[in-house]
């Protein structure tokens, strides 16, 4: 029978993790216990991942960390020794989900008695939803956060040794751990971290809670880092963190994301990306580089989530809709042919429909080249989750549909302007389509295209757009 639990759990604490201050963190390098290394050897594991690219790679971290346990990859759950979901919690959508899937799995246990459960992620720092895993899914075998990823080894170990469940999520940030082995989704294409956490709180995002305080990592191991990935044959990276533009500034005097961007530019790796920026942090310097190398790519995700500045001080922005449109048309200036794609929320607590006229405005002014569009999600634990909301959620809807028909158009409107162009695409695969392959450009637009001699993935091929569609471009090769 499956224990219920361990005396020397650490369980969430939103209290705790809302603590700010100015400690030293430690780097310190990964090493891989060595008493329990290919320990599982022809065991299986399924990896479920959900939410932002941070989690996509952590998830790389975290296969390289089970490889090393000695599992083997299997892409059916149904079929597989060790399931383990790596969640999200910025939406309600992404939580439900990954409650379905624990009560899918629930069957199967209930089938396969040695099968092993685990959550981890942001949700897994959430108190409420350790409360109900403790209550309500006593057969789930492990949990551990977004600060303790590299105990995953030892934490499954313990939890099948001990056959007791393992709650292990600290609510303070931990050492900085460099040295984590990573197996890439593929070999052309890399996510690289450069911050982690966010200081910004803004009052609808958890984000703060569950990723803690913004934290950079040395500048010399981000930059071996993308040393070793075009020495082995990367065409692009992508820088990330969740407030990727703050990045340097917990760290150093006079080295921001501007400098790491010139000198990664300077490598002469093909493509450079980041994400995700935010407005406050975004300086004239980073835009001057970005507009000064051909290889950092002229596309850029700039979040507005509203166009009303009274929506955005009680969103806890720190920018006017005045003050973003100023930084906006300064972008659009200084980088050739750059595209800009946003993230909007609609049905804030206390909008009004002239509250959602100015976020119209607003993009009507921008003309976005794409824009992830939600209807607010209460978040537990937030400010904005304690703010009177009167607006029906069929009103919500109904705006959020008038949104994207605006956005959409405007979409359209601008990969209009690409027919007849030749792009650079990165070719990422085979499309669906008969004798088709994909991949996206340098300004992140999904090209889809022919091609009469054969091509390899992770080529970067001169593509003529012949058509354009909304969310989409086809083309062919130029031989």
């Amino acid at each position: 029978m499956f224990g219920s639990g361990s005396d020397s759990m650490h369980l969430p604490d939103y209290k705790e993790a809302r603590t700010r201050d100015r400690r030293n963190y430690k780097r310190v390098h990964f090493n891989f216990d060595k008493n329990i290394k290919d320990k599982y050897r022809g065991k299986t594991f399924y990896l479920k991942t959900y939410g932002c690219q941070m989690n996509e790679h952590d998830s790389e971290n975290i296969e390289a960390l089970l490889i090393q346990l000695g599992f083997s990859k299997v892409d059916d759950y149904s079929i597989a020794d060790l399931v383990l979901l790596n969640t999200c919690s910025i939406r309600e959508n992404a939580h439900n989900k990954a409650f379905g899937m624990l009560g899918r799995l629930k069957h199967l246990k209930q089938e396969k008695k040695d099968l092993i459960v685990g959550l981890c992620g942001c949700m897994a720092q959430e108190s409420s939803v350790v409360e109900e895993i403790l209550r309500d899914y006593k057969w789930v075998n492990f949990v551990f956060g977004t600060h303790n990823m590299y105990q995953l080894p030892n934490i499954i170990d313990k939890a099948i040794e001990e056959n007791k469940q393992q709650i292990e999520v600290y609510s303070r940030e931990g050492d900085l751990v460099e040295g984590l082995p990573v197996n890439r989704v593929n070999s052309y294409k890399a996510y690289v971290n450069i911050i982690y956490g966010c200081n910004k709180f803004c009052t609808y995002c958890v984000v703060p809670y569950t990723r803690g305080r913004e934290r950079s990592r040395e500048k010399d191991d981000i930059l071996k880092e993308v040393r070793q990935l075009i020495a082995d044959g990367y065409k692009e990276i992508t820088l990330l963190g969740q407030n990727v533009n703050a990045y340097g500034k917990d760290l150093y005097e006079d080295y921001t994301l501007a400098n790491l961007l010139e000198d990664i530019a300077k490598m002469k790796i093909p493509r450079i990306r980041f994400t995700t920026s935010h407005p406050w942090d975004f300086t004239d310097h980073m835009i001057e580089v970005i507009g000064k190398y051909d290889n950092i790519m002229p596309s850029v995700h700039l979040p507005v989530q509203s166009g009303s500045s009274r929506i955005l001080k009680l969103m806890g922005r720190r920018y006017t809709k005045e003050s973003y449109l100023e930084l906006f048309h300064k972008i659009k200036r200084v980088v050739p042919g750059v595209s800009i794609s946003t993230d909007i929320i609609v049905g804030f607590p206390g909008e009004e429909e002239h509250d959602f006229l100015e976020t119209l405005d607003l993009v009507h002014t921008c003309k976005y080249d794409n824009a992830f569009t939600f209807i607010f999600s209460k978040r537990e634990g937030t400010p904005a989750c304690k703010l009177e909301d009167h607006t029906p959620l069929k009103e919500k809807e109904e705006r959020l549909q008038r949104l994207n028909e605006v956005v959409n158009q405007y979409f359209l409107e601008n990969n209009k302007k690409l027919e007849g162009k030749i792009l650079p695409v990165l070719v990422e695969g085979v499309s669906d389509k008969k004798n088709m392959y994909y991949g996206y450009s340098d300004t992140n637009k999904l090209v889809n295209f022919t091609s009469n001699k054969e091509i390899n993935t992770g080529e970067i091929v001169d593509v003529s757009i012949i058509t354009a569609k909304t969310w989409s471009l086809d083309g062919e090769v130029v031989e």
